[in-house]
């Protein structure tokens, strides 16, 4: 595997930072957030550099149980291309679920959920990531997520999991470490066993992140700093292997560039730590103190696909159903765990469309944020969050809500210019009307 060095993801906040600051090799850019054919001045400038840009894809849902979409393999396919990378990264995650053969409606998540870690869901994901492999100009790599809650009667331990995709497909993992500790905080499962049962030479590259616990439940928030324990993974790991790259990543609540340059340097130093550790001491144990234990013979997965995909595709429907449109939760699950992943689902939808529509939280002021969330607690995300803006607005519209004039006027013009295929101010008859409307007043 190429080596890449050590790494920071690129956002547009920090991207003139990103180019000044010392000891970056490479930078990995969401893959969703890029046109191809209009790559942002920062990432141009980069690559001239020569340094690495690598496409980390949000969207694939390589998880679920249908197969990935053509034209998202496409797109991620033409980034890859544009920014002459080595490889691309996805999630081991669904993100929509619904639709034929399930008693609902197609269903976006807007966010990553764990895969039930059973052997039809194996299957499913492993021809799924064939279907990938085969569609990309360059080698994929999937990425272990954090979750909120577990599946129950789950059949595999998260590193057989890992184990039997990258044995039976080839695929690199992109480990990430923040991710283990937020397994470990959330469903009790142990980073240290995790590591000692991952085929570390397929490891792609190496993710850490920041978050925050709250109530007993860790929040992998991407927006606070780098925690101890998540340090103490990545020495774990640089203890068992070497990883060709390491990326710090950061989304949210830009600190100054000294502080993420401080980060930085703390990862060199818990790679220091691990690396000083390899050779001279036995593979670590537990948690728990036991020994890892030996790895099992590899699970038979079932030879027909297409009963793998119904099962995966009724209990994701099902699940997804429950966090976004407030049907019952299914069987087995911590209703209470589901209630924060809920929470938390509404929560990053409200802010991402606060992002792509920043003047929707001017025009309703701090009414916004309670606002959406009630709105998302009855109206699931569908046609992604440009589309959810655009009917969050007429949603408010259609009620007696905003009930000032002046915001109703604001949120009503603000509707119109978005919604149609060219925007309001630019129609002929508009144009026509506001020109006449100018003639008079002087005359």
């Amino acid at each position: 595997m190429r080596r890449l060095g050590t790494g920071i993801g690129w956002r547009p906040e920090i991207a003139d930072a990103v180019e000044r600051m010392p000891g970056v090799e490479w930078v990995e850019a969401v893959a969703e957030n890029l046109c191809p054919g209009h790559l942002p001045d920062s990432l141009v400038r980069l690559r001239g550099r020569g340094t690495t840009v690598v496409p980390h894809g949000v969207s694939l849902g390589l998880g679920g149980a249908a197969r990935p979409d053509a034209g998202r393999l496409a797109a991620l396919a033409e980034c890859a291309l544009a920014l002459g990378s080595p490889l691309a990264t996805e999630h081991i995650a669904f993100v929509r679920a619904g639709g034929p053969g399930t008693p609902s409606a197609p269903l976006e998540a807007g966010h990553l959920l764990p895969v039930p870690r059973t052997r039809d869901a194996l299957a499913v994901l492993c021809e799924n990531v064939r279907i990938a492999q085969d569609s990309l100009p360059v080698p994929l790599a999937v990425e272990n997520i954090a979750a909120l809650f577990a599946w129950p009667d789950e059949e595999l331990t998260e590193g057989q999991f890992l184990y039997e995709l990258a044995d039976r497909t080839g695929v690199r993992l992109l480990v990430d470490v923040a991710n283990l500790h937020t397994n470990y905080v959330n469903c009790g499962e142990d980073p240290a066993r995790a590591l000692s049962e991952l085929p570390l030479e397929a490891i792609a590259y190496v993710h850490v992140a920041g978050g925050f616990e709250r109530d007993g439940v860790w929040h992998d928030s991407h927006a606070h700093p780098v925690p101890r324990p998540v340090l103490d993974i990545l020495t774990d790991l640089a203890s068992r292997v070497s990883p060709p790259g390491v990326l710090l990543e950061r989304d949210d609540n830009f600190p100054e560039p000294g502080l993420l340059e401080g980060e930085l340097r703390s990862i060199g130093a818990a790679l220091a730590r691990g690396h000083a550790r390899s050779g001279s001491m036995a593979p670590a144990p537990a948690a728990d103190g036991a020994p890892a234990p030996a790895r099992e013979p590899a699970p038979a997965l079932p030879a027909d696909t297409g009963t793998a995909r119904a099962h995966v595709a009724l209990a994701q429907t099902a699940l997804l159903a429950a966090l976004v449109t407030g049907a019952p939760a299914p069987d087995g699950f911590d209703r209470s765990r589901l209630n924060v992943q809920v929470r938390a689902l509404a929560a990053k939808r409200a802010d991402i469309v606060a992002k792509v529509a920043p003047e929707l939280p001017l025009i309703l002021g701090d009414l916004y944020r309670s606002t959406f969330l009630c709105y998302a607690g009855t109206n699931p995300l569908s046609g992604g969050h440009r589309r959810d803006a655009l009917d969050f607005a007429a949603h408010l519209l259609r009620g007696e809500f905003p009930e000032d004039e002046e915001t109703r006027r604001a949120l009503h013009e603000w509707w119109l210019e978005r919604s149609g295929p060219v925007p309001h101010s630019r129609r002929p008859t508009v144009r026509i009307a506001r020109a006449a409307r100018r003639i008079l007043l002087r005359g």
